[in-house]
């Protein structure tokens, strides 16, 4: 493992703006890791670096100085892809698209690169972001670093496990039900589901917030670095804050105990909860109350949060791929048909009904919070699973209802709107990873971080990564 590999993007950064290191060295790192590991993990699915050396020579030949906080000064990273990078191919995991070229960039994409970002290729997802497990008939399945027989999740499962291996240093996620928090636990690394509008997004789809942009890296120190890029206003997105944002990394940077934080290892809603996720959840209760924080067993309301968010979901399907139902059945993965059919069917009655309700929960949420710093549980109700699985269709004998009841307890917490750092918790006691969610106070972000480094650096789990996939 070279040993830019191993640095956090926090330090590549600082390296790279002192002259230490160039980013032409960078991509060249960068290239022979990927040539290296995804062989055995199949993360990145598409490669641009010539595009990138092309970037790399026109930030070496500008001024170093006079860039503004958040600036990333040449470091490789990585793009969903189902997020537009200009004149590179995306498939957005489906056969429909196979052979698309994006004519343009995507906003997250056009702030990233004016940051100095510097985009190497694209990660795997499955197709339509539909579903935990990263999976598609154009590129196949993407494997778990920590043990290739096991799921990256999904479905910014290509960016998790890419950051895993040390393929790249940040990688974006896009996140509605879980699609940045699942991954990151399944590979040990951490992610943001900031809250809506932080970071401007522009898509088909009805309004509303629940599906959002956000960063992922192998540190919260290196997720607030590229938070800090990704995150402003943008007057095509009237959620997008008009006011001057915090430097997140500075954030990160001055680690914060909490003073009181509610534990949940089931938000009261879960179907099962594996022995080894509760455990887990419960040992970081206890190194909490160890340290002098103020631990309490509690959790909001969330009983009608997952059926609400099913039927919102439904509705923004209807707009993101119902179009193509007619013409492209036979190519869609079942579970796509499946979300399409049940958005069509949905009565418009259903789909305010869901949005007032999310309103109730989003205003219990603020009223819990009112007493909490943050809450803890658990990202996934399971520890990583067979890849060869399309989904878990029970655990522990619990049978689930659907393809995405194993993921209820991210899409409940999707419905508060609250900001959610996804973190490494621990390891189950055959070594595979268990991360956390720790939720935030609404529009809570400045000081998430700085709880997030303090929890961090308490349960000492970042540093196990780079590694080599097994």
């Amino acid at each position: 493992m070279h040993e830019f590999i191993k640095w956090t993007a926090t330090e590549a950064v600082a390296k790279l703006a002192g002259g230490e290191v160039t980013p032409l060295e960078m991509l060249d790192a960068a290239e022979a890791r990927i040539a290296d590991t995804n062989p055995q993990i199949n993360a990145m699915v598409t490669l641009c670096f010539e595009r990138a050396r092309a970037h790399a020579r026109r930030l070496m030949s500008s001024s170093r100085s006079g860039h503004a906080a958040g600036f990333l000064h040449g470091l490789p990273i990585a793009v969903k892809d189902n997020t537009d990078v200009e004149g590179v191919r995306c498939t957005s995991g489906s056969r429909v698209y196979e052979n698309r070229i994006a004519a343009g960039s995507d906003p997250v994409v056009q702030r990233l690169e004016a940051h100095g970002a510097i985009i190497v290729g694209k990660t795997n997802l499955p197709e339509f972001a539909a579903g935990g497990n990263t999976f598609n008939d154009v590129f196949g399945a993407t494997r778990n670093p920590w043990d290739t027989r096991m799921s990256a999740s999904g479905s910014s499962g290509g960016s998790a496990a890419a950051l895993a291996a040390g393929q790249v240093w940040l990688a974006t996620g896009n996140d509605f039900g879980g699609s940045i928090r699942t991954p990151a636990a399944f590979c040990s690394i951490s992610g943001l589901r900031p809250s809506p509008g932080r970071v401007a997004r522009l898509q088909k789809q009805p309004f509303n917030p629940l599906s959002v942009e956000g960063p992922m890296a192998r540190t919260v120190a290196d997720v607030a670095l590229m938070f800090d890029a990704e995150a402003g206003f943008d007057a095509r997105d009237p959620l997008s804050p008009r006011e001057p944002l915090p430097s997140f990394a500075q954030c990160a940077a001055r680690p914060e105990r909490p003073r009181r934080v509610a534990v949940s290892t089931d938000l009261g809603i879960a179907p099962v909860v594996d022995r080894d996720v509760r455990a887990g959840i419960n040992a970081i209760a206890e190194k909490l109350a160890a340290e002098g924080v103020e631990v309490e067993e509690a959790h909001p309301d969330l009983n009608d949060a997952g059926a609400n968010f099913l039927t919102l979901r439904g509705a923004v399907y209807i707009a993101r791929v119902a179009p193509l139902l007619a013409k492209y059945r036979g190519v869609l993965k079942p579970e796509v048909v499946e979300n399409i059919e049940f958005g069509l069917g949905l009565k418009l009655t259903d789909v305010v009904a869901a949005e007032i309700a999310q309103g109730e929960i989003i205003r219990r949420a603020a009223a819990f919070f009112e007493k909490y710093d943050a809450l803890i549980c658990p990202a996934t109700l399971c520890p990583p699973f067979d890849v060869n699985w399309r989904y878990p269709e029970s655990w522990d004998g619990v049978a689930f209802s659907g393809y995405m009841n194993w993921l209820v307890l991210t899409y409940a917490v999707t419905m508060t709107a609250c900001p959610v750092l996804a973190m490494p918790g621990g390891f189950t006691s055959s070594g595979l990873p268990l991360g956390l969610q720790l939720i935030g106070r609404p529009q809570g972000e400045a000081a998430l971080f700085g709880n997030g480094a303090w929890l961090e650096n308490l349960l000492d789990c970042a540093r196990l990564t780079p590694i080599n996939p097994r």
